[in-house]
């Protein structure tokens, strides 16, 4: 009997070679591929706890070599500036938060990546995410969170919606980390002891600073104000703050101080007491769901407004290209520009990218 065929997503690290192992084991004809996304020739800094370098290509092809599969290398670079780099800068420039990854998951992993799929004859593609995809017997798929509460990424996942699920898989999903490392090990995989990916990949010597300046954008002094205007000092531009930032601010002032807002039209940006950075809601842009659209016109779910954020109960009104969201109670720092993902229980809903925070109820 023909295997069905089936990309694994090779980043180098120990998750994405664990899960082509599993797929090797349950009879796939498996395809190794890296994704090439950035020159990184002249950077010099150690790239450990990073992902997408030369290194890690470098680990995939050990990988794919000790899984006796096929493995290929896939230039993505100039995809990779125009559907992620570009939007992240143009976001900061506007004085807003981005989160790249959810864009390279979206566009570089979910789509370029079943592009070749489609080329290649292959099913679907399978990554080392941790996330869980149910498949119902009407053919509908459905997105959970992983059981490792610690090194869930369902967050980053939201915009896949069910007919995409199809044609992915997440191996390790359901998995604890200790048990994917063992399986490693006892693979004979060279990297069952790799450090975990967490920087942003292309910004290379940890500056976020830097890496705008290099694009182009100017750090413009500006003006540190309250909410009505009032001038309390200067800024050293608007890229080097976030909402809920305290540190770093250089104000004097007898209460602790919190960007509180960002206003990149006038280059200022709004200072408040630490209660002054809770949120009631939140609108919330560009919404999408697993399902195809939302539950209803109303409906309540639980809303994670970061990666790290426990998730907060709250009422959902779905209004065309946007959502109201308003939070049961209020919360701390919420940006524009960061996604705002939706949950039932421990089922991905859906989310969208938040354009601004709504007033405190407190």
């Amino acid at each position: 009997m023909t295997k069905k065929r089936i990309l694994a997503a090779m980043s180098g690290g120990v998750d994405s070679s664990v899960a082509a192992v599993l797929l090797q084991r349950d009879g796939w004809e498996v395809i190794g591929i890296s994704m090439d996304l950035y020159d990184y020739s002249k950077v010099t800094r150690d790239r450990e706890g990073t992902c997408c370098s030369l290194d890690d290509l470098y680990d995939a092809r050990r990988v794919c070599d000790t899984l006796g599969i096929p493995y290929y290398v896939l230039n993505l670079r100039d995809e990779f500036r125009r559907e992620v780099i570009d939007p992240f800068v143009r976001e900061y420039q506007a004085g807003r938060t981005p989160n790249p990854c959810i864009l390279c998951n979206e566009h570089m992993k979910f789509r370029a990546l079943l592009r070749k799929a489609d080329e290649l004859g292959a099913e679907g593609v399978a990554t080392g995410h941790y996330a869980v995809i149910r498949r119902e017997p009407d053919g509908r798929c459905r997105l959970f969170t992983s059981p490792d509460a610690g090194k869930d990424q369902s967050y980053f996942l939201y915009s896949l919606d069910s007919d995409r699920l199809r044609r992915i898989r997440f191996p390790v999903g359901e998995m604890m980390k200790e048990q994917v490392r063992k399986i490693a090990l006892e693979a004979g995989l060279p990297v069952y002891e790799k450090r975990e990916s967490q920087d942003i990949c292309f910004v290379t010597d940890d500056s976020y600073t830097r890496f705008l300046e290099s694009r182009g954008i100017s750090e413009d002094r500006g003006r540190f104000v309250d909410r009505e205007g009032n001038f309390l000092g200067n800024h050293k531009g608007i890229l080097r703050y976030t909402v809920g930032q305290r540190k770093g601010l250089g104000i004097a002032s007898k209460e602790p101080l919190y960007v509180v807002a960002i206003d990149a039209e006038k280059n200022e940006i709004v200072l408040g007491s630490d209660g002054e950075t809770f949120s009631g809601g939140a609108t919330v842009i560009a919404p999408t769901f697993v399902a195809g659209s939302p539950p209803g016109a109303e409906f309540r779910a639980t809303a994670r407004v970061r990666y790290h954020h426990p998730g907060a109960p709250c009422a959902v009104r779905a209004t065309g290209d946007r959502l109201e969201v308003s939070f049961d109670t209020p919360q701390r720092s919420v940006t524009p520009g960061q996604a705002l993902v939706l949950y039932d229980g421990d089922e991905v809903l859906g989310g969208g990218w938040i354009e601004c925070a709504g007033a405190s109820r407190s």
